[in-house]
C-alpha cells in the first residue's frame, strides 16, 4: 500500500510539473581588427594593391550561445575572404582557451573589398603581418562574447529589400560571345554586361531580396545583438572601410541601443553575407531607378529603414535549445589540361618572383597553383535556435543556392551565411560553367569542380535535416487562379518551369509526360503573374533558354494539338533574321518535311511579330501585334486538322490563321520548345506556363488563360 501511495505521488508532481527547459543564454562582443601595421596588402581586385589610410575601421563581430547541452559561436570578420586554414587555427586555439568545440564555430567574412588581406587570391597575396594579428582578434572576439553569457529569448525577423539588390551576371547575344583570359570564346555570361541594353538577352539566374534578422534580448528586453543576412555583394568604399556592412552594424547600434544600459555589455549589430556571388546593387534592368543612384549611407539607411520595420515586428522565445553540425567534403580543383598548363608556366618563367601584372598573368599563375593544389576540402554547417536555422556555403554561392537551401529547409525561419568557414571562390551551378564568364574561369577565386554546387547544397540541407530532427520540404510552386484554370482544361502536360535545376521538367498535370532540358539553360528566374499563377506572395518561376531546348514526346498527338505558353524574349528585333523559334514539331536535327514552327521575327521577316512557318521552306507567315522585348506575353498555338491558328495574349481573334497540310504530321511525335527541331536560330529569353493539349482548344477556352490585371 506504501509503495502505491508512493508511485501515485510521483505520477502527480510529473503531472503537474512542467519538464525542466535548458537555459538558454547569448552573449555578443566587438573587437576591432583594423590593421595595426600600415600599409596593408587589400584583396578583392585582379592586382595586388596596399594602403596605408582608414577610413572606417574593421571589426570582428561575435556571438556565443549556450544551453544546457550545447555552446556555439557565430562570428564575422570585415575581411573579403578568410582562408579555411586560418580559421581552422582560430578554432583549435579557441578551443584549447574555452573548451569549445570547434566544429560549434562559425566564422564568415562579410566580403568587404577593403579590407587587409587575409588569403592570396588572383594577383594578390596575403599580408604576412596581418594574418597572425586577425588570428588571435578573432579568438579574443569569440572569448569575449562567451564572457558575456546570460539568459536570454530570441526572435526571427524577414522583410523584403528588393530595391536593394539585383542581378550582376548577364547573359550575352549569340553573336556577342567574348573571349576568355586563355583566348577562346566562351564568354556567353559575365558580370556587369547588363550596362549595355544591345549586348544581352537578360539576367543569368534569380535575386534573393530577404533581408533576415536573428534577434537576442535579454529577458527584460534590453537588446543584445541582432545578427542581419543580405544578398548584396558590396557596395565599394575607398581606403581601409567595412563598407555597407560596417555602416549598418553601427546604424542598428544607434537606432536599437542609443543610450547603452550601464554595467551591461554594449549591444552588437552584425551582417552577414547571403548567397551573392551573382548579386550587386544596381538594377541593369532599370538604369533611371533610384536605387542605381544611392551613395553609401543612403544605401545602408534605405536597408536599416527595412530592418527597423522588420525588427518591430519579431517576436521572440526563450524556451529553445540549440544544436549544430558540420561536414567537411573532398573537393577536386579544375586543373589545366597539359597544353594550357605548359602555356601558363611559360608566362609564369616570365614573370620570375614578381607578381602578375594583368590577367593573363594572373590567370597563367593560377593554373600552375591549380595544377600543384589539386584537391581541397570545404566545410559546410548548419545550426538551430529553437525553430531558427542558419546554413552555411564556403565563399560565393550564387542566389540561386541560397534559395535552394532556404526553400527546402525542414523550418522555414532560416538563413544562409556565405563566405563561412574558408575562401574556396565562386561556387557556381553546374548548368551556369557552361555560359562561362569570371565567375567560372579556373582559379583559386573559382577553381572548384562542377559539380561542387550541388554537393554543398545537398550537404547544407542533409544537416538542417540533422539539426532540425526533420525532413526537407519537398518545393512545389503554389497554385494560383490562373494555374487551377488552365488545370480544369486537362491539358495532357503542364510544365511550370519552376526547376532549381535540370535535365527533368516535371509535369504538374498528372499524367507524368515529363520533359528533358537540354544543356545551358538558366533556372528559376522570375515568371509571369506571380499572384495569378501562385498563392499570394509566392514568385512565380520560369526556364531562360540559351539556345537550347525543352524536349517532350507524345505518342498520339496526330493533327489535332494545342500549346498554351507565357513567353519573354531577350534578343532585340533587329538582332538577327529571326529573333527566336519557341515552338517546334518534327524530327531532332532533320531539316525537311512537314514540321510547324512558331517565333518571333526579326531582320528579315516581321520584326518583333508572331511568325509561323510549316516546313523547312514554307513561306513565314506574320501576326500584326508587336512582342515588346523583355515583357511577358501569352501565346496560344492550335492545329485542328489543316487549320493553325495562333492567339496572343487571350485574344479570340487570332494574330495568325492559315492552312498547313496535316497528312504527314501523325508520324512527328515530338515536341521542342524553345527552339526549332532543326536548332536554327533557338529562344533566347525565357519560357514558363507551359501546357499541352492532344486536342484543338476553342477560342472561349483561350481567352480564360490569360487574364492579366
Amino acid at each position: 500500500m506504501l509503495v502505491l501511495k508512493f508511485v501515485l505521488l510521483i505520477i502527480f508532481v510529473f503531472a503537474v510539473t512542467p519538464f525542466a527547459q535548458a537555459e538558454f543564454r547569448a552573449g555578443s562582443a566587438v573587437v576591432d581588427v583594423t590593421p595595426d601595421q600600415l600599409p596593408v596588402i587589400v584583396n578583392g581586385g585582379m592586382l595586388s594593391r596596399s594602403v596605408g589610410v582608414v577610413h572606417t575601421r574593421l571589426h570582428a563581430r561575435a556571438i556565443v550561445l549556450a544551453d544546457d547541452h550545447e555552446q556555439l559561436a557565430i562570428v564575422v570578420v570585415d575581411s573579403c575572404m578568410l582562408p579555411r586554414d586560418l580559421l581552422d587555427d582560430v578554432k583549435q586555439l579557441t578551443s584549447v582557451a574555452t573548451g569549445m568545440r570547434p566544429d560549434r564555430i562559425l566564422i564568415s567574412a562579410t566580403h568587404t573589398h577593403s579590407a587587409g588581406a587575409a588569403m592570396g587570391c588572383l594577383g594578390t597575396e596575403a599580408d604576412p603581418v596581418y594574418v597572425p594579428f586577425l588570428r588571435q582578434k578573432l579568438v579574443e572576439a569569440i572569448q569575449q562574447a562567451r564572457g558575456h553569457l546570460e539568459p536570454a529569448k530570441v526572435g526571427f525577423g524577414v522583410i523584403n529589400a528588393a530595391d536593394f539588390t539585383a542581378l550582376r551576371r548577364w547573359i550575352r547575344r549569340p553573336d556577342r560571345i567574348a573571349e576568355d583570359p586563355f583566348g577562346n570564346k566562351t564568354l556567353r555570361a559575365n558580370m556587369h554586361a547588363g550596362r549595355n541594353w544591345d549586348d544581352v538577352v537578360g539576367e543569368s539566374g534569380p535575386e534573393d531580396p530577404d533581408l533576415s534578422l536573428i534577434a537576442l534580448q535579454s529577458l527584460d528586453g534590453r537588446p543584445l545583438a541582432v545578427l542581419a543576412n543580405f544578398s548584396m555583394h558590396y557596395f565599394g568604399d575607398k581606403d581601409i572601410s567595412a563598407d555597407y556592412f560596417g555602416l549598418f552594424c553601427e546604424g542598428l547600434k544607434e537606432r536599437l541601443s542609443p543610450n547603452p544600459t550601464e554595467g551591461s555589455p554594449s549591444f552588437v549589430g552584425i551582417m552577414s553575407h547571403g548567397c551573392s556571388g551573382d548579386i550587386w546593387r544596381r538594377d541593369y534592368t532599370q538604369p533611371d531607378a533610384p536605387q542605381n543612384q544611392h551613395t553609401i549611407e543612403s544605401f545602408t539607411t534605405g536597408l536599416l529603414d527595412l530592418a527597423w520595420q522588420a525588427y518591430q515586428k519579431i517576436e521572440y522565445r526563450s524556451d529553445v535549445d540549440l544544436a549544430m553540425a558540420e561536414t567537411r567534403i573532398p573537393l577536386k580543383y579544375r586543373v589545366p589540361d597539359q597544353q594550357r598548363l605548359e602555356w601558363a608556366q611559360r608566362i609564369v618563367a616570365e614573370m620570375g618572383d614578381r607578381l602578375p601584372k594583368d590577367t593573363t598573368e594572373v590567370y597563367a599563375r593560377e593554373q600552375v597553383l591549380l595544377h600543384q593544389l589539386q584537391e581541397t576540402e570545404v566545410v559546410v554547417q548548419a545550426l538551430r535556435i529553437g525553430n531558427i536555422a542558419i546554413a552555411t556555403t564556403p565563399n560565393e554561392t550564387y542566389a540561386l543556392t541560397g534559395l535552394k537551401i532556404k526553400l527546402q529547409s525542414p523550418l522555414p525561419k532560416t538563413m544562409v551565411i556565405e563566405l563561412a568557414n574558408g575562401g574556396d571562390g565562386y561556387i557556381p551551378p553546374p548548368e551556369q560553367h557552361l555560359l562561362g564568364g569570371y565567375n567560372t574561369w579556373a582559379a583559386r577565386s573559382a577553381g572548384l569542380e562542377v559539380q561542387a554546387e550541388p554537393k554543398i547544397t545537398a550537404a547544407a540541407i542533409g544537416l538542417l535535416q540533422n539539426v532540425a530532427g526533420q525532413p526537407r520540404k519537398l518545393y512545389v510552386s503554389s497554385q494560383g487562379p490562373a494555374a487551377k484554370a488552365l488545370l480544369q482544361l486537362k491539358p495532357t502536360a503542364y510544365y511550370r518551369l519552376d526547376e532549381f535545376a535540370g535535365p527533368r521538367a516535371k509535369d504538374v498535370s498528372g499524367h507524368e509526360h515529363d520533359g528533358i532540358y537540354e544543356p545551358q539553360v538558366a533556372y528559376f528566374l522570375a515568371g509571369p503573374l506571380s499572384n495569378h499563377y501562385c498563392e499570394t506572395g509566392e514568385t512565380n518561376r520560369a526556364a531562360h533558354f540559351v539556345g537550347n531546348r525543352l524536349r517532350t514526346r507524345f505518342a498520339e498527338m496526330g493533327d489535332q494539338y494545342s500549346v498554351a505558353l507565357c513567353l519573354w524574349n531577350g534578343m532585340p528585333a533587329d538582332g538577327r533574321d529571326v529573333a527566336g523559334w519557341f515552338l517546334s514539331r518534327g524530327e531532332n536535327q532533320v531539316l525537311m518535311g512537314s514540321m510547324d514552327h512558331v517565333g518571333i521575327g526579326g531582320n528579315s521577316d516581321h520584326p518583333g511579330r508572331l511568325i509561323y512557318q510549316f516546313g523547312d521552306s514554307g513561306e513565314i507567315l506574320g501576326g500584326q501585334t508587336e512582342i515588346l522585348r523583355w515583357t511577358w506575353n501569352h501565346v496560344v498555338f492550335v492545329r485542328d486538322g489543316a487549320t493553325v491558328r495562333i492567339h496572343l495574349n487571350g485574344q479570340t481573334t487570332p494574330e495568325i490563321e492559315t492552312t498547313a497540310s496535316a497528312a504527314e504530321l501523325a508520324s512527328l511525335e515530338e515536341l521542342f520548345l524553345g527552339g526549332r527541331c532543326d536548332n536554327n536560330s533557338n529562344w533566347e529569353g525565357r519560357l514558363d506556363e507551359i501546357a499541352i493539349f492532344l486536342r484543338a482548344l476553342s477560342p472561349a477556352e483561350i481567352a480564360t488563360l490569360w487574364q492579366p490585371e
